[in-house]
């Protein structure tokens, strides 16, 4: 897995700090309710994916998210925006108002992906977990 620079991982950091509230009964547990539909449901990937959990989105907010990953007992972990790695090099592209619908955060972890199915294109995935780094592992498989 590629880093992305140490800026930016500050600069999202400090934007993101600003998101932390607490969590709506509606999220909490998966699934989530609303227009949140399992990523597994839209394509062809694994309803459960190791490291991030099991994904809900609003399709509407594709590609950037934000997705909702929970754990094996269907408990909110962390919120997820895959940002194409094309728009974060363009000088006139924003990403502005991002949703954060979910609880506080505890730390953030920012890295590159080289796409999948859903969002084919390289990406950003910025992760804000809800749990502490310790507690990632109820992710990990």
């Amino acid at each position: 897995m590629k880093t992305l620079s140490a800026s930016l991982a500050f600069l999202l950091a400090g934007s993101f700090a600003a998101l932390a509230n607490d969590v709506p009964a509606e999220i909490a547990k998966s699934p989530p309710g609303g227009a949140y539909q399992a990523v597994s449901g839209l394509v062809k990937l694994p309803d459960f994916i190791p490291g991030l959990g099991q994904l809900f989105v609003d399709p509407s907010t594709l590609p950037a998210g934000p997705f909702l990953a929970y754990d094996r007992d269907g408990e909110l972990v962390s919120t997820i925006y895959m940002l194409p790695v094309d728009d974060l090099a363009d000088p006139d592209k924003r990403f502005d108002d991002l949703l954060s619908p979910a609880g506080s955060v505890d730390h953030i972890d920012v890295y590159h992906n080289a796409g999948h199915p859903g969002v084919e294109m390289p990406h950003a995935h910025i992760v804000l977990w809800h749990v502490p780094a310790a507690e990632e592992a109820r992710v990990a498989q």
